[in-house]
């Protein structure tokens, strides 16, 4: 255990400053993103292929918005993983579903998954786009809006 003062008067040793910096590193949110140079090349896929193995090893993994796009593969990944249940709300006459942001930060989970980053959100979200959205997940990560991406948010 490093000792956090030298002396009470004196200012914290080199070693507990290091430290300190060490926990609150750790303590960042980061997000990874599967960036891909088309549609259907596999984002998706990986991006549940990674969840699953970070699962297996005890991590605590939440789906908080994927879109299988109707594959078979993808729909089966998503098995066996926790899903927060999307909001839905009416938009210009049409029930629209979106990821529900609040409970997936009271659902505090390690990762979060986001899909289709570049998805715009309905007028009346919290916010314009599900990079937004994911950046409130893990605000402190910085990134750029491919157009075709897929992310696991670290809380």
């Amino acid at each position: 255990m490093v000792r956090e003062r030298r002396d009470p008067e004196q200012r914290p040793s080199p070693e507990a400053l290091l430290e300190a910096a060490r926990r609150e590193e750790s303590a960042s949110g980061k997000l990874k993103i599967f960036v891909g140079a088309a549609p259907g090349v596999g984002k998706t896929y990986e991006m549940l292929q990674s969840a699953h193995a970070r699962r297996k090893a005890g991590i605590d993994v939440v789906v908080g918005f994927v879109e299988t796009h109707g594959r078979a593969e993808t729909e089966a990944l998503v098995r066996g993983l926790e899903v927060v249940p999307r909001k839905r709300f009416d938009y210009r006459g049409q029930s629209v579903e979106e990821m529900d942001l609040d409970a997936v930060i009271e659902r505090r989970p390690r990762i979060a998954l986001v899909d289709e980053l570049a998805h715009t959100n309905a007028a009346g979200s919290r916010h314009p786009s599900a990079i937004s959205t994911s950046r409130s997940c893990c605000p402190t990560a910085s990134t750029s809006t491919p157009p075709s991406t897929s992310s696991i948010s670290r809380a």
